[in-house]
């Protein structure tokens, strides 16, 4: 990858005011860091491809979310300005559309080279134009016997009226004649089929994407018609719809009106439409039918669903695709984990400290299940923003139900994309006899809490799970999360008083140890950002050790601003969005922000302040974005026990001396390749191995 961003200078200049960056624009740098690791050959082959196919639906997301409220903010609040570059949404649509054009032509040019190495291991995609006739005939056999009968194909005209574009389905539009009878022919691509086929035997693997032979065959479903032109289309539409509802409206079943919402996400406006050729014809009638904004049609002569890269794996042999991945691993459960007779009597006795996914998640299942069975167990209480499709936790719940437990669990369905998973999963939890609780106000639960409460000898006791990441099994063995089991009494009386307010509606509540958004979160951050303020002026030393995914509260990049100003030194380890430039002199000079995007998706939250024995450190369900900090209910719990302290604060440095993955973000608005002497260092292969001495 390039050192500096590939778009045009002015599109920088313009997203870049005083010590601020535009959000927008900060996240398209993130992702573009995502496709610089399908382009780095540190990484194994195959994993290369995976970061390309990531990069892709990134960037779906990115368009159906970001550019789809952008679009909503334009026509419903033109002038506008977004708070920190004083861009309008029409202006950031703009930066958009030049940085997005210039990363379409990076990933062409890195599938380009990924197809190729492909090639040279043993794997060779094919293209329309490439194939001998006897791979053609096959092609069309193939194409006849497993793809054609899934198609819906359609000719226009008064009886057949042009279909509605789906969201993220690819389409060929095709000009047929017949007769002298020029008439338009649309096939749409069932999601459903297989998105790539191998053609021929031996031990050659030549293999063609769903989209390549159906772009080579589409004629041979318009039986009677030649087909003179044709284009392979794909749109994608607006998924930014209000969650907000009226909650003293106690007749509407809130589980229907997000079912509604969901479904009309196919119906919602392009945002994007792509085409794999600019010289068709067809292109004009597509537009002035889908009516987008020009600047967001995007061309790829290649594909517009690069999820097929994730398959080709599984056209290799064991002793073949061994090479071309990352070694398999497991995650390890703690010493003390393992020789413990009860789970429940080893956290009575002392924290547990868990780090996914170097460490298994089975702990925290375990927990549960030995809950279920505990007599000591009166009731279990659980936030659940993202659960895996196959969820034991969920099982788990509802036999400690249906077991005489009382289960309160407060699932979030607003949760973007997971909103079906979700009801499915209410519905489950509710007929065991779980009480269900969809939120509070209209603030989305995104906190990471289980409170166990048990009944021993006549007083209570607690037991409280706080974490970073969700309570998703297949997540925690590729996202990095922080996790601490604990049975401090006032954590615990925390736990239970916090589930009391979600069910109530209350966010004003002073916790004794937690912070909470909306009410006490930043304004507790805040005030430790201010105590190292007060140490640096008075001649001490101010120290800021944070890591998080997104920095975009300007409340909060002032104050760090100003606390550089006074001399605290500030180390931040930000993966995604950055809002704050450092090294901006008189301004943000003493701040230092890295990010770090590698083989697993650096999830977890850490807010520490201070050193030695005036340490304070949080780890945190939030990120340090407006969203998050004002419009979420979020959990930041203190890290009481020293020996855990000291070990995620040694990750955190270690993080910040990473100098293979890391890329530090410069007062240009650039990230660059950290610069470290002696060895090289992988901060995720390092905590892996040394998971695993």
């Amino acid at each position: 990858m390039s050192k500096t961003p590939s778009n045009p200078k002015k599109t920088v200049k313009r997203c870049m005011r005083d010590i601020y960056m535009n959000r927008e624009y900060s996240w398209l740098l993130f992702n573009e860091r995502v496709l610089g690791q399908a382009e780095d050959k540190g990484n194994p082959l195959l994993e290369r491809c995976k970061f390309l196919s990531i990069f892709t639906s990134n960037l779906d997301e990115f368009f159906m979310v970001r550019v789809g409220s952008l679009v909503n903010e334009n026509r419903s609040e033109p002038n506008e300005r977004e708070n920190k570059t004083l861009l309008t949404a029409s202006q950031q649509l703009g930066a958009i559309a030049d940085v997005v054009k210039a990363q379409y032509r990076l990933r062409e040019r890195c599938f380009k080279a990924l197809r190729k190495e492909l090639s040279a291991n043993n794997v060779k995609l094919l293209r329309a134009g490439e194939l001998t006739p006897r791979r053609e005939a096959e092609c069309r056999e193939l194409f006849v016997r497993r793809v054609l009968p899934l198609l819906s194909v359609m000719v226009l005209d008064a009886k057949h009226p042009l279909m509605q574009f789906e969201n993220k389905r690819g389409y060929v539009i095709c000009q047929l004649e017949r007769a002298g009878r020029k008439m338009i022919g649309v096939i749409s691509i069932n999601p459903a089929l297989e998105k790539i086929y191998r053609i021929g035997e031996g031990q050659k693997v030549r293999l063609i994407v769903l989209e390549e032979l159906v772009r080579l065959c589409a004629k041979y479903a318009f039986t009677g018609y030649t087909v003179s032109d044709q284009l392979m289309v794909r749109v994608t539409r607006n998924a930014d719809f209000d969650t907000a509802l009226d909650d003293t409206d106690l007749e509407r079943d809130y589980t229907e009106v997000m079912r509604r919402k969901v479904e009309s996400r196919a119906r919602m406006g392009v945002v994007r439409v792509e085409v794999d050729n600019n010289g068709s014809k067809l292109k004009e009638f597509v537009l002035r039918i889908l009516k987008p904004d020009l600047k967001f049609c995007f061309c790829d002569p290649w594909y517009f669903d690069y999820k097929f890269l994730f398959a080709l794996g599984n056209f290799l042999s064991q002793e073949e695709s061994a090479p071309l991945k990352y070694e398999p691993f497991k995650g390890a459960v703690p010493a003390c984990v393992e020789e413990a007779d009860s789970l429940i009597d080893l956290i009575f006795s002392r924290d547990v400290f868990l780090s996914y996914p170097y460490d298994s998640m089975s702990p925290v299942v375990d927990l549960l299940e030995e809950c279920v069975r505990d007599k000591r167990v009166s009731s279990i209480m659980i936030t659940i923003y993202r659960l895996a499709h196959h969820s034991r936790i969920a099982e788990l719940l509802c036999r400690a139900s249906e077991n005489g437990k009382q289960v309160t669990v407060v699932i979030e369905l607003c949760a973007r994309f997971d909103e079906e998973n979700n009801l499915y999963f209410a519905s489950k939890l509710q007929e065991a006899g779980c009480t269900i609780i969809y939120g509070m106000e209209n603030y989305k639960v995104h906190s990471k809490i289980i409170s166990i409460v048990l009944q021993e000898a006549g007083e209570l006791r607690y037991i409280t799970h706080l974490g970073t990441g969700n309570y998703n099994e297949s997540t925690s063995r590729q996202y990095t999360d922080l996790n601490i089991l604990t049975s401090d009494k006032k954590i615990g009386e925390d736990a239970v008083a916090f589930f009391r307010n979600v069910s109530i509606c209350n966010t004003d509540f002073a916790y004794n140890r937690l912070l909470v958004a909306p009410k006490t979160l930043k304004s507790g951050l805040l005030a430790c950002i201010d105590r190292e303020i007060e140490k640096a002026k008075a001649g001490k030393e101010g120290r800021i050790l944070a890591k998080m995914n997104s920095l975009t509260d300007k409340e909060i990049i002032d104050r760090l601003a100003q606390a550089s100003c006074a001399g605290v030194k500030i180390e931040l380890v930000v993966r995604g969005i950055c809002c704050l430039i450092p090294g901006i002199a008189g301004r943000t000079e003493n701040i230092r922000v890295v990010s770090i995007v590698g083989r697993f998706l650096e999830h977890s939250r850490v807010y520490c302040f201070g050193k030695g024995k005036d340490r304070v450190m949080y780890i945190s369900s939030a990120d340090l974005m407006t969203r998050n900090t004002d419009k979420r209910v979020e959990i930041a719990s203190p890290v009481l026990q020293k020996s855990i302290a000291d070990e995620i604060e040694d990750m955190v440095k270690t993080m910040l001396h990473d100098n293979v993955k890391a890329r530090e973000l410069h007062a240009d608005g650039a990230y660059y390749p950290v610069e470290g002497e002696g060895e090289p260092l992988n901060a995720q292969e390092h905590f892996l191995v040394a998971a695993h001495k």
